[in-house]
């Protein structure tokens, strides 16, 4: 990921956090009879990888995470795992989840979810926060999440926790410049800081020429030590071979020896993950000969069942003793579009010999991975998080609201209140293509083949209220398929919104008598928005149309494509 040079200043400051408050206790606005209210949504996956290759009883799939979970990085504290991604603008920032055997996974939110704290109100949605590390540090018993935020001038900070299921301490700003950093604690307990950063002054030789730099940490202090910064890595591998964006690096210690792990080639089809070795924390480190150790880039790009662009990984050891590495990768749709944006993978690692080898990472990548011995795969049941094909049906009945829902530069909490009928949202005076947080409830793309669904009972009022789905990758490319006014009449509409301008698709004049249901429904790069007035018989609005705008490669960016229950004050999309 490039370093963005931008920052923002915090300019509003609300007075809860995330997790700390109930969704029905929440700050609730003066509540009138045409706000939206939503109840029943169904987001069903149907990707045809998953239908091929069933699972059988020792087996799991990969990725662990679908949908925009990218950058993961781990860690241990005796059967306890931790892991943690990318969010950028999404809120709470720094998805986290934990397991105790590498195959299921339960969701616990977000780290970041103080919005005094940390405030991506005014961001694009690439920005915000992204590339974590996530540490145990025995010697105080102590978690650690470091991190590079762009907003609020927070740059790389750290926060911590004695237990990440009870939440984590306020941030603390780190005196380096950079991004990726990542925390490491040696054998003693002294600590170091690792980060990508640019080149020495007057010293970079091309575009995307990088570095990582080492730092040593003071504990006590939670802070680099001024003065001992150095570069163990000028470049990549081989700096002869002009190596771009050499980054999330992670150290590791065995068998007295200091490994530096990194990803090189950016994040795109030239992504790989490369490892180097060392006597000491500080280098200098030598690149292993069998570099990369993971990539997918020298395989036909029309190759069937395509995984692509793996890269950004952590090691960690498993259950059964052996060893296992996550990482990022992307599965495009049938026009190699990205749509679901960078998912957790994961395969086994082999570090019998001196460097470990991602195994079967150097060849193309199978959905289907063994299970730790021992271990039940229970993804999916019991609150663990699903993977594979799924159903997620929300009623909102419960006071807790499922992780899975977030918002968009702020909290969802701002603008959503449970009611006997199902979830209610008091839609702010913003639009989707605005800059600003928006009154929409968001759930990521986790298919490339899905259907999403939702019950809407809603009368707009005036032609400034709308409501309904959105899909999303950014604020100047999404659609909105939604209910408004056009004079006395009401109309639901489908607006395309590619590179900030705004064309309607498809209206039509409807006659609500009660609630409506609304669905997208994507078949690759295919999307057809329904409705039914009557909740049962849908029918079509308009034409299918393309996904394209809902993909990386035209829209561009590091996230995937958010799907969203949508409600604005301030609507300006005008039925034909």
């Amino acid at each position: 990921m490039k370093q963005s040079h931008l920052y923002f200043l915090i300019s509003v400051l609300f007075l809860f956090s995330f997790k700390s408050i109930p969704v029905k206790d929440t700050i609730i606005k003066k509540q009138t009879q045409n706000l939206p209210v939503f109840s029943n949504v169904v987001y069903q996956g149907n990707d045809q990888i998953y239908k091929a290759n069933p699972l059988k009883s020792d087996e799991f799939y990969s990725p662990v995470l679908q949908g925009c979970y990218p950058d993961p990085a781990i860690t241990r504290k005796g059967d306890d795992y931790y892991m943690v991604c990318s969010s950028f603008a999404m809120f709470p920032g720094v998805p986290i989840f934990h397991s105790k055997d590498l195959v299921n996974w339960t969701d616990l939110g977000g780290v970041l979810n103080n919005i005094s704290e940390f405030n991506p109100h005014d961001t694009g949605i690439s920005e915000g926060v992204y590339a974590p590390g996530i540490t145990y540090n025995p010697y105080n018993d102590t978690f650690y999440m470091i991190v590079t935020a762009f907003t609020g001038n927070m740059g790389n900070i750290i926060v911590k926790t004695k237990d990440p299921k009870k939440g984590w301490g306020s941030p603390v700003k780190l005196d380096f410049n950079g991004i990726d950093p990542c925390i490491f604690f040696d054998d003693n307990g002294k600590g170091y800081v690792v980060h990508n950063d640019a080149p020495d002054k007057g010293k970079e030789l091309y575009n995307g020429h990088r570095v990582i730099k080492v730092w040593e940490y003071d504990i006590e202090k939670d802070q680099v030590i001024a003065g001992t910064d150095k570069i163990i890595v000028d470049g990549g591998v081989d700096l002869s071979k002009k190596p771009i964006w050499i980054e999330g690096p992670h150290l590791y210690k065995k068998d007295g020896h200091y490994y530096l792990m990194c990803a090189e080639g950016g994040t795109g089809g030239n992504h790989s993950e490369v490892i180097f070795i060392s006597d000491s924390p500080k280098g200098p480190f030598k690149p292993s000969s069998n570099n990369p150790i993971l990539t997918q880039r020298y395989f036909p790009q029309n190759r069937s069942d395509k995984v692509d662009w793996t890269g950004h990984a952590d090691i960690i050891q498993g259950p059964d003793s052996k060893y296992y590495g996550v990482f990022l990768g992307i599965r495009p749709n049938e026009k190699d579009r990205v749509n679901t944006g960078r998912q957790t993978f994961m395969l086994p690692v082999d570090w019998s010999g001196t460097f470990p080898v991602f195994e079967n990472g150097l060849v193309p990548i199978e959905p289907k991975l063994k299970m730790p011995k021992g271990v039940e795969n229970k993804t999916g049941r019991d609150g663990y998080f699903p993977n594979g094909n799924f159903t997620f049906t929300e009623n909102f009945t419960s006071d807790k609201l499922d992780y899975r829902w977030i918002g968009l530069r702020g909290p969802r909490e701002n603008f959503i209140s449970v009611t006997k009928k199902g979830l209610q949202i008091n839609p702010f005076q913003v639009t989707i293509k605005e800059l600003k947080p928006t009154s929409t409830l968001f759930y990521r793309q986790q298919h490339n083949t899905f259907s999403f669904s939702t019950t809407l009972a809603y009368n707009p009022v005036s032609e400034k209220d709308l409501a309904g789905i959105v899909c999303l990758q950014n604020e100047r490319f999404n659609y909105v398929f939604g209910i408004t006014k056009k004079g006395k009449d009401t109309y639901i509409l489908l607006e395309r919104t590619e590179n900030g301008k705004s064309e309607i698709m498809a209206s039509t004049k409807i006659e609500i008598k009660k609630p409506l249901r609304l669905q997208v429904k994507a078949t690759g790069d295919n999307y057809q928005f329904s409705y039914a007035l009557n909740g049962v018989d849908f029918e079509h609005l308009g034409r299918e149309v393309s996904g394209d705008i809902l993909s990386t490669n035209v829209a561009g960016g590091f996230t995937g494509s958010l799907v969203g229950l949508y409600a604005t004050a301030a609507n300006n999309a005008q039925p034909k």
